[in-house]
């Protein structure tokens, strides 16, 4: 983790995230790259008139830029290198290309949590960043002074197609020095004996050296409902899962699950690209 991505739009939430970015680019000596994505009011249906505003362009990003001047003047980005970044289009794919374009190896956006994204502008894109972003995404839902992970839960069926997933989550934990829970969801739809998963997850995991880990085997209403249950009996610090980008997480999952997480989780989650 040296370069990490922070959408804006200088809201709480988005505050939330950067807090915690910061934590991490300290943790690991990483830059951060804050990015606003801005709706400049421009006829851009007119391209005869979009020269008169110009001037109103200006000043706009003038405004995003003075915003970034305060935001840098926080204590907590003391020491941190932090670079303004402002695209004048909001696109989650100017987040996935911004990625590109700076070479950034982690994302950490915020989010409003149970009560869902879709007021804030990070929201509006927050699913399909989930969903299309080649690099780990955390989303954070609350304000943290402190961003410690004691306890990990990483969801998954166990197929093999997760297992470059579960590498980048346990590269994630030695970091933080936490536990993971490795845990399977039986629903009534997609149901295998206990036995069965535990020997899947063993055949997972075989040959891996990291060993602070438990498997859970829980049944539940439904696999969203299974990780958040799960999650909350045992207080969990974070919540794992693999995405397949657009077409969602792997075949265990339906494809709007990563998204349903972020959006219901009361906890941060934190989703790696299959």
């Amino acid at each position: 983790m040296k370069k990490i991505l922070v959408p804006t739009d200088f809201s709480e939430q988005a505050e939330n995230a950067l807090k915690v970015a910061a934590i991490l680019a300290k943790k690991y000596g990483a830059e951060i790259y804050l990015l606003h994505m801005m709706e400049i009011p421009m006829q851009q249906t007119d391209p005869i008139n979009t020269v008169s505003d110009i001037p109103e362009a200006l000043f706009f990003m003038k405004l995003a830029h003075k915003r970034f001047e305060d935001l840098l003047e926080n204590d907590f980005l003391q020491g941190i290198t932090v670079y303004e970044t402002v695209k004048a289009d909001i696109t989650f794919n100017e987040i996935k290309e911004a990625c590109k374009e700076y070479d950034v190896d982690f994302i950490v956006m915020g989010s409003h949590g149970a009560s869902g994204i879709k007021e804030m502008f990070i929201g509006s894109n927050a699913e399909k960043v989930v969903r299309t972003s080649d690099v780990p995404v955390l989303v954070i839902k609350n304000a943290h002074e402190s961003f410690e992970v004691s306890d990990f839960v990483f969801a998954s069926d166990f197929k093999n197609d997760n297992q470059k997933t579960y590498k980048q989550a346990v590269k994630f934990a030695e970091a933080m020095d936490a536990k993971i829970h490795l845990l399977m969801v039986n629903t009534a739809n997609n149901f295998i004996t206990s036995h069965e998963a535990k020997n899947r997850i063993n055949d997972f995991i075989s040959g891996q050296s990291f060993e602070n880990i438990s498997i859970t085997v829980h049944n539940d209403d439904s696999v969203e409902q299974g990780i958040l249950n799960f999650s909350k009996d045992i207080n969990a610090d974070l919540i794992g899962i693999s995405t397949r980008g657009r077409q969602g997480i792997s075949q265990f999952f339906n494809s709007s699950l990563s998204e349903d997480l972020v959006n219901h989780a009361r906890r941060p989650v934190i989703t790696f690209k299959i």
